[in-house]
């Protein structure tokens, strides 16, 4: 099964929390930062994995880290510009179905392989794909799929109100 780890899953979290926060280096010399507990508390995630995550985005040049009493984390570039192919990249490592389609060499079947090149195909539509989608559009307000049991919530109360209202024009006539 293809899945992202939990670590790249928390920190494509996080980008996209930043990212809705606007806390992007262009933003001013000392706004916009966000401390690891600030974000931790933030996401509801627990510290000592936000601040390993942190320190693996600020040393792979994703976000910047500003020491001292005002620091923090912001993003290194405007969300628009930063693909969830990039995030995974820095996070997990390159984008790869099979071993072969990371990088040659690694397969002692490649040279022989019949799936090799189907394989390739694969890797290319989900690398192309995950390069359309930005961090700006993961962190867009609505992004998100509304939970279908909010959906069921909302329903039972309008139908509660609707009783209601019914039972109250019953009395008043």
């Amino acid at each position: 099964m293809f899945r992202l780890s939990k670590i790249t899953d928390y920190g494509i979290l996080l980008l996209a929390h930043m990212a809705s926060h606007n806390a992007a280096a262009s933003d001013s010399e000392t706004g916009d930062l966000a401390t690891a507990r600030e974000l931790a508390e933030q996401v509801d995630l627990p510290l000592p994995i936000v601040s390993k995550i942190l320190k693996t985005l600020a040393r792979e040049g994703m976000i910047e880290s500003h020491r001292g009493a005002k620091g923090g984390y912001r993003l290194r570039a405007e969300a628009d510009r930063i693909t969830v192919t990039e995030m995974i990249s820095v996070l997990e490592g390159p984008v790869a179905m099979t071993e072969c389609t990371a990088s040659a060499g690694l397969c002692l079947h490649e040279s022989s392989c019949s799936v090799r090149q189907p394989w390739q195909k694969i890797n290319k539509v989900v690398q192309d794909a995950l390069g359309d989608i930005t961090l700006a559009d993961l962190a867009r307000p609505g992004a998100a799929e509304p939970n279908p049991l909010d959906r069921f919530m909302l329903a039972g109360e309008s139908k509660v109100e609707l009783t209601n209202t019914r039972a109250r024009r019953a009395d008043h006539e």
